[in-house]
């Protein structure tokens, strides 16, 4: 797609807006730069305006095509006046997917989507290596579509955030892993959220695929246009095609004609179950060998900042979860453990009900050290029902100090904080880093 002569406004200076800039104007737009930021790092684009310090209420009307980034909302009131003009708003990925000459696999759901993001490319990889992956995984996806031919593959995580200003947004193959309750502070309600994530599969005709968890009861009651394909982590009832497990190993069958295959076995596997299980359906769908999905499921790595293993020190292991910043994630992080956890949580506020997390604590959780927005939250559903093994930290670095303190040899530190990182940290990525920095200068 070209902009020749198209006036676009790109708001937000970040990663995701200086690669659509730059895939705008070579594309032959003239683009405006706009943040609320009155500097910004780093060098300025070449032929490139820029709008800093501001919000560009009183310019909407002199451009044809408003892209915003992820952390915008669409009812902020220049995007409102945006549409009560007519004008296009598009977000990043509505944008890539434009600009984009291959197919696409955009993968979202509530929690799982990196390490299924990354398991998907290492096994499509493997089969096609013109995969590129991008999106939410913190790649742009401006940044990438710009170079491939019909001959490549793109394989994308996908947000909420990003799928507000979805389109004509159509990938091949859809995934949602799981719905549960996040993001509520952006969404409003439950429902909004779920349609958000249901426009991942919107636009799909009737050759196109979805991949939905038969075990949520949010995502099992969708209704793709697409063919659908569940994977499910148990045998899936009544139903006579799908990806599941069974004997801990991952079978698959997707049409009732077919035998079961045999693809793996989860101990050969390092990632969760259930990202396992998805990530082979997508696979399938896309036409990948069983012998490749295997092979890639074997020589699976993990994934930076979900239950990363840091160090071990005097015979404490330290793990990095920063990735969980909702209450169903790190509540997996907790029962993935298996000993006994101190466990850091906290963070920035998404108006989340921290109830059913602190239900798991008992039996579980030596010692929680609070940091963060969250923290008094989070202490009230550790009081209500009757979990006094709590404390508090000024930073992370005191959590971990004080977490060092408390855990003794066969224990387990792990960062899980069931909350955002914005009250503290640029991203979950810094508060990531900075953990492990923090652990490795322990005594």
């Amino acid at each position: 797609m070209r902009f020749d002569g198209k006036r676009v406004l790109v708001c937000g200076i970040a990663r995701s807006g200086i690669a659509s800039a730059k895939l705008l104007t070579d594309r032959g737009a003239a683009v405006v730069l706009q943040d609320i930021k009155k500097e910004i790092n780093g060098e300025r684009l070449p032929n490139v305006g820029y709008m800093l310090g501001q919000d560009p209420d009183d310019v909407i009307k002199d451009f044809d095509l408003i892209i915003i980034s992820p952390g915008i909302s669409v009812y902020k009131p220049f995007v409102q006046k945006a549409y009560a003009l007519n004008i296009p708003v598009w977000g990043e990925v509505e944008l890539a997917y434009r600009c984009c000459s291959c197919p696409m696999i955009a993968i979202t759901g509530t929690n799982g989507k990196t390490t299924t993001t990354t398991l998907v490319y290492e096994i499509m990889k493997r089969h096609n290596p013109r995969t590129v992956m991008a999106g939410n995984i913190g790649i742009p996806l401006t940044g990438v579509v710009g170079d491939l031919n019909e001959d490549a593959l793109v394989v994308a995580e996908i947000s909420s955030f990003q799928l507000e200003t979805a389109d004509a947004f159509r990938p091949v193959i859809g995934a949602v892993l799981n719905m549960t309750e996040d993001h509520l502070d952006r969404h409003g309600d439950m429902d909004t959220y779920i349609a958000m994530k249901a426009r991942v599969f919107a636009n799909q005709q009737a050759g196109d695929f979805t991949v939905l968890n038969y075990e949520n009861p949010i995502t099992r009651a969708m209704k793709p246009p697409g063919k659908t394909v569940f994977f499910s982590s148990t045998r899936l009832p009544r139903i006579d095609t799908g990806v599941y497990l069974r004997d801990a190993s991952i079978y698959a069958r997707l049409n009732p004609r077919d035998a079961e295959r045999f693809i793996a076995q989860l101990t050969h596997v390092r990632a969760h179950p259930e990202n396992a299980l998805a990530a082979t359906a997508i696979c399938l769908c896309a036409g990948v060998p069983v012998e490749t999905i295997a092979e890639g499921l074997r020589a699976f790595q993990g994934v930076a900042h979900r239950l990363e293993f840091v160090e071990t020190l005097y015979g404490v292991d330290y793990y990095n979860d920063s990735k969980a910043t909702n209450t169903d994630a790190a509540i997996g992080a907790l029962k993935a453990m298996g000993r006994r956890v101190v466990l850091i949580g906290g963070g920035s506020d998404k108006q989340a009900d921290f109830a059913p997390w602190a239900a798991h604590f008992p039996g579980r959780v030596k010692k929680l050290i609070l940091i963060g927005q969250t923290a008094p939250q989070i202490a009230s559903a550790c009081d209500a029902i009757g979990f006094t093994d709590y404390t508090s930290a000024a930073s992370l670095e005191e959590a971990v100090t004080k977490a060092a303190a408390y855990a003794a040899p066969g224990d387990c530190v792990v960062l899980s904080p069931a909350c955002a990182s914005f009250d503290m940290f640029t991203n979950f990525e810094e508060r990531g880093e900075k953990f492990k920095e923090y652990v490795r200068k322990l005594p």
